[in-house]
């Protein structure tokens, strides 16, 4: 078989993988599930709350990723190889594991002055962001460091011949470049909040109508074997992660062809 056969066919089996594990779903599909759940006021709950905390953890991760992508893209400083390395910590310990080290902290000395003093996260909306926050914020990081990466270090350095300083030339140079990179970034951060389920549930638990997510929910209708209730949650969270990857995709292909 030639390369390119060989090649094809396994970007295909892709497709296929995950399209028979979408199709199979609406096998259980049923159309008075859906209008109860579109009713439903604890749905519409789970929905509030996950688009809710996702958007207060992305912008908190942004607000920390855009400047440390930076940093990590164009000085060396010191602990860069150790920041560099934890950016990975969500994608290789699980994210139950990364919940239960937040849970963990909350029990030192530490966690518990916060507690008592600042705010509780624990089995709380707060807890929600923390966990999404956590989760997402390396994975941010690391979208935007090649962003950063993509814009060669020549034209700050223009600009700063032309008499710009760093500042100026990071504000009106670097990131207007970047501006695209940054947003489809955003979206995926986004996305990636609304879909997390592990840290989640071990921060927060799952409260209907205050700390259930629809990753939650989706698991604590499979967990009551309502196999219908749990195709119509899982297809609701796949519309929106889709029109979010959509929104990403769109905009990547303008900034290509600008």
């Amino acid at each position: 078989m030639k390369l390119k056969r060989f090649a094809i066919s396994t970007a295909i089996s892709i497709l296929f993988i995950y399209g028979i594990l979408i199709v199979s779903a609406f096998y259980f599909f049923d159309s008075t599930t859906l209008n109860e759940a579109l009713s439903s006021k604890k749905v519409f709950s789970a929905i509030w709350i996950s688009i809710s905390a996702a958007s207060i953890a992305t912008i908190l991760a942004v607000s920390i990723a855009i400047p440390s992508a930076y940093a990590l893209s164009r000085y060396s400083f010191w602990l860069k190889p150790a920041v560099d390395v934890m950016l990975e910590l969500p994608m290789i310990i699980s994210p139950a594991a990364l919940g239960a080290l937040i849970l963990i902290f909350f029990q030192t000395p530490a966690g518990n002055y916060i507690r008592d003093n600042y705010i509780d996260v624990v089995y709380a909306f707060s807890g929600i962001v923390l966990a999404q926050f956590i989760t997402v914020l390396g994975i941010s990081t690391r979208m935007m460091k090649a962003v950063f990466d993509e814009i060669p270090v020549r034209y700050e350095n223009v600009a700063r011949t032309l008499g710009a300083n760093q500042r100026q030339a990071f504000f009106r140079v670097s990131l207007p470049l970047a501006k695209k990179g940054i947003l489809s970034s955003v979206i995926l951060t986004w996305a990636k909040a609304v879909g997390e389920f592990g840290a989640t549930i071990t921060v927060a638990g799952s409260m209907a109508m205050k700390t259930e997510t629809l990753p939650t929910a989706i698991f604590m209708k499979l967990s009551m074997a309502d196999i219908k209730g749990t195709v119509v949650l899982i297809l609701i969270l796949f519309l929106i992660s889709i029109f979010m990857l959509s929104l990403a995709r769109f905009i990547l292909h303008h900034k290509k062809n600008d």
